[in-house]
């Protein structure tokens, strides 16, 4: 975050009221100055919405490395828009950081999976559910 912010507070710190006008920042311009304020392309302000966390290694794991692929592919799709080197080159290696994050992530779902009895997608969160165990009286086999 803070390098995309650095990058366009660089990008806009000397330009003209013209420019700004000129670039359809102007309604940016008049709620935020040129401060930076997270926000999608489309305008949709950062929150922590974007940040899910449900208690569960695997569902939260997931969460993880679906959000690493979501920002890979937004610099994917910035670097075919943007020429500039100054830009490029930190985009990049961002780039390739949530590439080595996603795989880290998908190593530790791995171990994560390996460690329960189960070897399918789907599976109980071990630190709250416990398979269910026979209660009755009779010896059954359950």
């Amino acid at each position: 975050m803070e390098m995309v912010a650095t990058i366009v507070h660089q990008l806009t710190r000397n330009l003209s009221m013209e420019e700004i006008e000129k670039s359809g920042l102007g309604p940016y311009y008049i709620d935020h100055t040129v401060g930076i304020w997270p926000q999608a392309a489309g305008g949709v302000p950062f929150n922590a919405c974007e940040f899910q966390s449900k208690g569960d290694p695997i569902t939260d794991l997931f969460e993880d490395m679906a959000a690493e692929q979501k920002a890979r592919t937004t610099y994917d799709n910035i670097l075919r828009v943007i020429r500039d080197p100054d830009v490029v080159d930190p985009i990049r290696f961002l780039r390739e950081r949530e590439v080595v994050h996603f795989q880290r992530f998908g190593e530790t779902l791995r171990s994560v999976q390996e460690e329960l009895d189960f070897k399918n997608f789907y599976a109980f969160n071990p630190s709250f559910d416990m398979p269910a165990k026979c209660s009755c009286d009779s010896g059954c086999s359950k």
